[in-house]
Formats: C-alpha cells, structure tokens, sequence
C-alpha cells in the first residue's frame, strides 16, 4: 500500500508517518522508486502500536522512540527490557530535600520487599519512587499509609504474575519483546482505570444513601465535600 493508504487504515496523517519514518520509530518501507514506497501490514502494526504507547500509554515521543529502538535491537533479553520500559515509565523522582527521610523510607521499602520475598535491585528506580511516596504521606501526618501499601504489595504480587504471564505467552522474541511494552505501559493506564472503578464499586457499597442526598453517620467528612460526579 502508498503511504496514503496507510494513513487512511490507521488514522494518522501522513506528515506525522513521515516524521515517523524519519526518527526511525517506523521502518522504511519497500521502495519502488526514488520518491515512492510501499507499505504492509507490519507498517499499519507498527503504527497503532506507536500511537497506542503515545495516546493511551501517555508517553511522549521521544520515549516511544528509545523503547522502540530497544524493542528492534538484536537482543532476547526479556528482563533487560522489562528493566528500559519501567525506567521510561517511572517519572524521575524530585529532589525533596528531605535526604534523611528518603533514606529511612527507602529502608522501609527494602524491608517490606524482604518480607514478601522479591528480588530487586538496590537502586531500581521503583523503589525509589515508592520511598517518596512515603516520605510525601509521612509530611502530610499519613505515617500510617504504609500499611496500606503492604496490602497494595499483596495485590501487586499477583498483578506482577499476571504480566509476566502475558508476555510468555507470546509466540517469538519479537512477540515477547512488544509484549513488555505493551503489558507495561498500557497496563499501568487499565490499572488505574480498574482502581477508580473499584473505588466507586466500593464506595457505592459503604455509603449507599450517598446517592439519596442522606449521610451515614460514620461515613468520612471527605465524601460530604464531594461533588455529584466524583463517585459516578
């Protein structure tokens, strides 16, 4: 197929293909002449793919790109590559200027991995990020958000056996190597989805008069400052 073609498939303009092609987040394709190309099927993959990490993935150019460039490399190495995408995905961690807390909560982290049995890297970044969420929870009086996380971990336990599932069941290096960064980064957006869709369901259960305009008399002062569609 013309590159007009393969813009009309997938949707995306054809400038935007071209300037695709020209970072390489898209192979060339087939030339019949100096100033003509054709397209396939891989093409039109491709490109939903890119614009799968960008629009739903929420990820910007330039990261897409690197991750792609991981994903063509010559290279079968799974757990390097689940490591790339969890980096691109992991916002950087500002700087708190809270050291001493960051410390000690990065050594809660650590202890909290060695009582679930999970292997990570010292310095991973995820275990960084999550050491700041706790030093943001102690700062705010929430010392005890801690606990809660333990029960996040329980959760993630499983979800971590679920993704990893996914990708072994991909046929090929290739399918698996798409798998990581499909699995990661578009199951971070269905997890948060599931979360705030769980959080009605619950909600719903607990406070059931929240709807009928009446308050329950335990229910949390949060909920009476909420607007009509924060639950919907």
């Amino acid at each position: 197929m013309r590159i007009g073609e393969l813009s009309k498939r997938t949707g995306v303009a054809v400038p935007t293909i071209k300037y695709y092609l020209r970072e390489g987040m898209l192979p060339p394709g087939e030339r019949t002449s100096p100033n003509q190309a054709r397209y396939d099927e891989s093409h039109v993959h491709r490109l939903r793919l890119v614009r799968a990490l960008i629009d739903v993935g929420g990820l910007p150019v330039a990261k897409v790109r690197d991750l792609l460039a991981t994903v063509d490399s010559p290279s079968d190495d799974i757990d390097k590559l689940l490591g790339t995408v969890q980096r691109a995905v992991i916002p950087p961690l500002p700087a708190s200027g809270q050291a001493e807390m960051q410390a000690a909560a990065e050594e809660e982290v650590r202890a909290l991995l060695d009582d679930l049995g999970w292997h990570c890297r010292e310095d991973h970044p995820a275990l960084t990020a999550l050491a700041g969420v706790l030093v943001s929870a102690q700062a705010l009086g929430h010392g005890t958000f801690l606990d809660t996380v333990r029960r996040y971990a329980v959760i993630a336990a499983q979800i971590g056996v679920a993704d990893l599932d996914y990708i072994a069941d991909k046929r090929g290096v290739d399918g698996m190597l798409e798998s990581v960064v499909v699995g990661t980064v578009l199951g971070d957006t269905a997890l948060i989805a599931l979360r705030r869709l769980a959080q009605v369901n619950e909600s719903t259960k607990r406070y059931p008069h929240r709807r009928a305009g009446t308050l329950t008399e335990n229910q949390p002062e949060a909920l009476t400052q909420a607007g009509p569609d924060d639950l919907a």
